[in-house]
């Protein structure tokens, strides 16, 4: 990526990434690279990495599907699974065609009971994801992720040597640094960019099949940003938001633009597509590659957990180092682990941070976006 680009045009390149990486898993397909399909932030993506084969992230972020889902599915289910299930069946998402495996995990029943009936037509491996961060669920989560480096092995006929899961967690590491580098420069008062702008590039990112190619791109955007903020390129000081809970993208957009159209600015996103998948790393200097492995993916913060205090502590932490004002939740309708952390999360916000939260509940269509604009401007208001 060249540093004379302007920035809105860098961040269109990122937003358009998912459709460039249509064609290019195809390529790699010809290639005879094989080709891993994931949907959860808890994939432990070096495993595959060190195998020399593609991660894709799957289509499940859109309400297209969802009447076909809904065929054989609840109406009444959350519709990230619904979407993913959707996609699956139809055969729309290139991502799920190319995929020579798909890799599921147990957070939470809807999405084990969704890959039952999707291994009917796709071959499926699940990884038995504790609901717990104690020392014996560690221990189980670091046999499962051994257990699915041997079922590649066995699947693809490749040996995954300890030095290439190595190697793969530094490459990793550096991919998550240059990531976790341009989001920290959303701590600026006020900000260089737009949220939704930032949110690009991190969706963006997601899509990238080299996660190496990560640090030669996002490195020259963060120097380009810091070199127009120095010469005083900012947005007019708003409010700053902080979005929290499920994850977003695609047709959860609407909620950042609802909050960025009406006088707020995402200044950091705590989910799945932003610091959550990004604020931690491998530790590099454990001789145990399996444990630094398990150690890094269970200490996740996610709602699946219980207790789940890290949540806690990473929302804790990005509310003091990005000055935020608010804070914004995005719970998706029937998301029962989401919706019930709500009140936890409530008073956390309130009681121990002293700023504004709301919490709003969508789903994948546009019906709703009327009724979030009025919520979140009023809200956005009262800051």
């Amino acid at each position: 990526m060249e540093l004379i680009k302007d920035l809105p045009e860098v961040f269109e390149e990122f937003a358009e990434q998912r459709q460039k990486s249509f064609l290019a898993v195809k390529e790699l397909k010809d290639k005879g690279v094989p080709i891993v399909g994931v949907y959860c932030t808890y994939f432990p993506q070096e495993i595959v990495m060190a195998m020399g084969a593609a991660a894709v992230s799957l289509c499940s972020t859109s309400d297209e599907t969802i009447p076909d889902a809904e065929k054989d599915l609840p109406k009444n289910l959350c519709p990230l699974i619904k979407s993913s299930y959707g996609f699956a069946k139809t055969d729309k998402c290139p991502f799920f065609y190319f995929s020579d495996l798909v890799v599921g995990e147990t957070t939470c029943d809807g999405k084990k009971k969704m890959y039952e009936y999707m291994a009917e037509f796709k071959p499926v491996h699940i990884m038995e994801l504790p609901n717990t961060q104690s020392e014996n669920a560690l221990e189980l989560w670091k046999k499962e992720i051994i257990r699915f480096k041997e079922v590649l092995e066995e699947r693809f006929q490749v040996e995954i040597t300890e030095d290439k899961i190595r190697e793969a967690i530094r490459d990793n590491n550096k991919a998550r640094l240059s990531l976790r580098r341009l989001y920290e420069t959303m701590r600026h008062d006020p900000v260089a960019m737009y949220g939704h702008d930032l949110f690009k590039v991190l969706y963006g990112s997601t899509f990238k099949f080299d996660r190496k190619e990560i640090p030669s791109e996002v490195d020259p955007l963060v120097e380009k940003i810091e070199a127009e903020y120095a010469k005083g390129q900012t947005i007019p000081k708003k409010p700053r938001i902080l979005i929290t809970g499920c994850p977003i993208g695609g047709a959860t957009e609407k909620v950042i633009r609802a909050i960025e159209d009406n006088g707020g600015v995402v200044v950091t996103y705590e989910n799945c597509s932003g610091a959550k998948s990004i604020d931690k790393l491998v530790d590099e200097e454990n001789p145990d590659v399996y444990d630094a492995l398990a150690r890094r993916y269970l200490a996740i913060g996610c709602s699946v957990m219980t207790p789940n205090p890290n949540r806690l502590e990473l929302l804790g932490r990005l509310i003091d180092e990005y000055k935020v004002d608010g804070v914004v939740e995005v719970v998706l309708q029937a998301c029962h682990t989401y919706n019930v952390e709500t009140l936890g999360i409530r008073k956390f916000v309130n009681e121990k941070k002293h700023i504004p939260y709301i919490s709003v509940e969508t789903d994948y269509s546009q019906a709703d976006i009327g009724q979030l604009n009025t919520r979140l401007t009023a809200f956005i208001e009262m800051l």
